[in-house]
């Protein structure tokens, strides 16, 4: 069974958050929601989530991906937090899977995990980045470039949580929760 890790700041998109973590449960993925800090996490909308644990107590655990929703002032909680780009690097030189959506990116490219590669976010987070800088930005709804997986933002979370069930599983369990979902698959033709 596949485990992620979903790191939560206050400000965090809670769209993107949520819908993440749901479908990916409706997967049956073993998700781990995890605080900067203890306690509640107020999100940019004011919804409210309480994380499974905090980043401290789980930060040396294993897992297949981390995924980083996006939101401001959450990501940038996010992108200052020295473990967490750590972390990351951890996991990128392990082999695992790096996600982040909307403004979450920058994340990934202030850890020096987006250099040379594709990458999409929010319009204007990966720019101005210098040598930390995509190869290629691009519009697309969800990309992927080898273990880094990013996405556009709140309008496409569910395409993105879709896409990262098929990495994580194959392409017949993503079909079989999109299908459950009861919306048209975008693979179809």
């Amino acid at each position: 069974m596949a485990r992620v890790l979903v790191p939560i700041a206050p400000g965090s998109e809670e769209l993107e958050a949520i819908t993440v973590i749901d479908l990916l449960r409706r997967a049956e993925i073993t998700v781990t929601v995890a605080g900067l800090a203890e306690g509640p996490v107020t999100c940019s909308r004011g919804t409210v989530i309480v994380p499974d644990a905090t980043l401290a107590e789980v930060i040396d655990e294993d897992f297949d991906m981390i995924v980083l929703p996006g939101g401001m002032p959450g990501a940038q909680c996010l992108w200052e937090h020295q473990p967490l780009r750590q972390r990351l690097q951890r996991q990128h030189a392990a082999g695992g899977y790096n996600a982040a959506v909307c403004a979450a990116p920058r994340v990934l490219a202030e850890a020096g995990l987006l250099t040379g590669r594709r990458a999409t976010s929010f319009p204007g987070f990966l720019n101005d980045l210098g040598d930390l800088a995509p190869a290629e930005i691009v519009e697309d709804p969800v990309v992927q470039d080898g273990p880094v997986i990013t996405s556009r933002g709140p309008g496409t979370a569910m395409d993105f949580a879709l896409a990262l069930i098929e990495l994580l599983t194959d392409k017949a369990w993503r079909e079989a929760v999109e299908e459950r979902l009861q919306r048209p698959s975008l693979n179809q033709p």
